[in-house]
Parts: structure tokens; sequence; C-alpha cells
């Protein structure tokens, strides 16, 4: 058997969701298609696609075995690349994930510029409000605003963004500005479910904040939303004070029609970071990306 072909197969067959597409696509019999596949299995000894006749799909060891067959291809062709002395230009697909609002904001401008810079490309975007775990949903890149506990992933630093408090210019004058933490309890607040306990606002206390205590506030919301557009978009209309972390709030910081409150009291910036899977070679779509979203990130979140 030759194992790189019938790898080849393997991941055509993924990529078309049939064997007679797949044969399609390499202009290949479909019986030799299903012979490459049969003996890909038998080499591996496990059963790496289920078929019926109506779907096929990969089974759970074939998705674990189909993330390493992509990239021994990507690696292949970039180290072939790199011998011929040719540039390494990518080519095939990018997966990626972000946080919804930040990537709609951020991210997916720079997925146009790099879709436009690399033609041989295509990019599927994971928007989510969780972390993805790059392995299991066989994704690239991720974008994570956060902490980053998992050590098999290689991150670069773009930069961070705050939690903040923030009012309608219209609400605080006729409610007023809460001096302290405390005082939110005499106030109205706006709270998405987002974040982990949207109705209990922690305000650390410590050194960095002039040794002031912990204020640990039960906030009773006037409002309650899933989303934070829609805290923004209630807390703009002067329904009450709202939590945020500072990117979300930014048009709205900027344009006016929000204000920041409590900024002595803030927690420490929250960091964010592009991830990638610790590979055996660099592959090129990712290096190719990260060279240009890198620099495009960290100067967007300056201002944040």
């Amino acid at each position: 058997m030759d194992r790189l072909a019938a790898i080849r197969v393997f991941v055509a067959v993924a990529d078309a969701g049939s064997l007679s597409a797949a044969g399609q696509r390499l202009g290949m019999p479909l019986t030799t298609v299903s012979r490459h596949l049969k003996a890909l299995e038998e080499a591996v000894s496990v059963r790496l696609l289920t078929r019926t006749t109506r779907r096929l799909a990969l089974t759970e060891p074939g998705r674990a075995y189909l993330d390493t067959c992509r990239r021994v291809l990507d690696e292949l062709g970039t180290a072939e690349r790199h011998l011929a002395g040719e540039k390494a230009e990518p080519h095939g697909q990018l997966a990626l994930t972000a946080p919804i609002l930040f990537g709609r904001l951020h991210v997916r401008p720079v997925v146009s510029a790099y879709l436009e810079a690399h033609p041989q490309m295509s990019v599927r975007m994971v928007l989510v409000n969780r972390v993805v775990n790059l392995v299991e949903e066989g994704l690239d890149l991720s974008i994570r605003i956060g902490r980053l506990p998992d050590s098999s992933m290689r991150a670069t630093t773009l930069g961070s963004v705050r939690q903040i408090c923030c009012a309608s210019p219209r609400y605080l004058k006729c409610a007023g500005v809460p001096p302290e933490p405390k005082d939110l309890l005499d106030h109205q607040c706006i709270t998405f479910t987002s974040f982990s306990q949207p109705d209990r606002w922690v305000f650390p206390g410590g050194e960095a904040q002039g040794r002031r205590k912990a204020q640990n506030v039960a906030v009773e919301p006037r409002l309650v939303v899933n989303t934070a557009e829609a805290a923004i978009d209630a807390a703009k209309d002067g329904l009450g004070i709202v939590r945020v972390l500072s990117y979300q709030a930014q048009a709205a910081l900027k344009d006016g029609s929000l204000r920041r409150v409590l900024e002595a009291f803030e927690p420490e910036p929250i960091p964010v970071s592009l991830v990638h899977r610790e590979d055996r070679l660099p592959q090129a779509k990712v290096q190719t990306f990260s060279e240009l979203a890198v620099p495009r990130l960290r100067k967007a979140l300056k201002d944040v």
C-alpha cells in the first residue's frame, strides 16, 4: 500500500463527504478510492469511517487521525516547497475561532485581508463565547481572551482588555455617579449571561488598588440579556449601569453615548492571545495568517 496516497484519499473523502465525490476530485475510480480506504484502515487497525446508504461519517478515532493527516500533508507540502527554493505560499483551508463580538469587530477584517492576500486559501471562522479545544474541533488557531492554562498550545500576546462599568450620560445625570462599587446597590444595573456570575460583580482589592479591600457586590439587575451588544444598547438607552469588556463598549465610549465609571476599582487587564497548536514544522497557513494578524490586532487593542 502507498500510505501517503491512501492518506490523501482519506482526507479527500472526509472533505468531500462521500467516496464518489472524492473520486471525482482526485480523478480516481470509485473502486480505487474504496481500496485505498480499506488498506489504510487495515494498516492502522481502526475503523476511520462509518458508511451507510445515505451518509458517511468519521468515527471518533477517524476525527483525530484526520487532524494528524492534514498536518502531515501540509508539513510535507511546505517542506517540499522549501527544498525547491519556493516561498511557502499557503493553500487549503484555515480554521479559526474567536469570541463573537471580538471576532466580528476585529478578526473578520483581518480574515478578509488574509483571503485577499492569499487567493489559494479559504477560511472557516467559528465565533463562539467559549473556550474551544482546537484538537477536538479541528481548528488551527484561536483568539482567546483570558489566562492560558493549556501548555500544549503556543501563544502570541496581542494585548489586553479590561472589565469596565459604564452608563449613559443621561442616566448618570439623573442617578448620579457611584463613588464606590458598594454604591451599585443604589443603582439600576444591566447584566448579561455570558459572564459566569452576571449578578455578582467582584472588584478586587490589594496593593494594585491602594490596599483597598475587595468588594463583592450582589447587584439586582433591572434587565438581564444574553449578549453584550444588547446590554450595551440598553445602557445607551439610559436603563442603568452595565459591566462589559472594554472592547465591547469601545464604539459607544468613543461617540460619547456611554461614560466609564468606577475606573479606580477595575480589575487587572485581561490578556488577549493568538493561540495555535505546537507543530513539528510551522504550517504555511498558520505562519502567514499570524504574520498578517498579529500587528493588526495589536494595533486594534491599543485603543481598548
